[in-house]
């Protein structure tokens, strides 16, 4: 595993120099800007990322708003009560995706969501005080805890939120086995012994945050 000055430059290398890379980074939501996220917003993004998971992205990005309708306003209280009568109705909703097993990810998620919610004071808060150092243990326990929440889409959603997230995308898996620290996508607890102790590494080499860890690592890729 190299030092990360050494994929910084390959990856400024590969798309103009060090200022056109900057240009290409991006940072996470500072602490005060999550905060004040309110909590059915998480599980809109949620839920969005969950439906556009093998789906046309753009297909769900237009029907979105009608899904924003039919769902309420992706209320925690309303969806954490998700009946069978609901499902029945929802699947036969037009304008959202007739798929049972997402719909009913958003009644498990609004669940996991309000637990979240009550023990922290808000959902924001929680993902506030997500730690670089526990990310890894963090990413494991949300996709224990939460719906079809597995492979990217739980870092999909984390990232789009806002929160400092690694994403597992082609560019960076095939980064991560150049650099020898895991060869496939991580799944067992070895795998992430391992990606946490690059990220510890990088972390502290660069002192970036972990979006731009990840990013670095997918532009450095050919």
């Amino acid at each position: 595993m190299r030092h990360f000055s050494m994929i910084e430059k390959q990856a400024a290398e590969r798309k103009g120099g060090a200022d056109a890379l900057a240009t290409l980074l991006s940072l996470p939501l500072n602490g005060e800007k999550l905060q004040a996220i309110p909590d059915d917003r998480w599980l809109s993004a949620m839920s969005k990322c969950i439906f556009q998971a093998g789906f046309n992205w753009q297909v769900i990005e237009r029907k979105w708003p009608r899904f924003e309708q039919v769902f309420e306003g992706f209320d925690l209280h309303r969806w954490a009560m998700m009946s069978d009568d609901d499902l029945d109705r929802l699947l036969k909703t037009e304008g959202i995706v007739a798929n049972a097993a997402k719909i009913r990810a958003v009644g498990a998620n609004a669940a996991f969501l309000l637990e979240l919610a009550t023990k922290y004071g808000s959902v924001a808060a929680y993902f506030r005080n997500w730690k670089q150092a526990e990310y890894c243990n963090n990413l494991r326990q949300l996709q224990k805890s939460g719906s079809r929440l597995g492979g990217r889409t739980g870092q999909t959603f984390l990232r789009r939120m806002g929160v400092d997230t690694l994403v597992f995308s082609p560019d960076v898996l095939k980064a991560l086995k150049r650099e020898g620290v895991v060869d496939k996508m991580p799944s067992s607890k070895a795998d992430f012994i391992a990606l946490q102790a690059a990220i510890d590494r990088w972390s502290g080499e660069s002192g970036r945050p972990l979006t731009q860890i990840s990013q670095i690592l997918a532009f450095s890729v050919d």
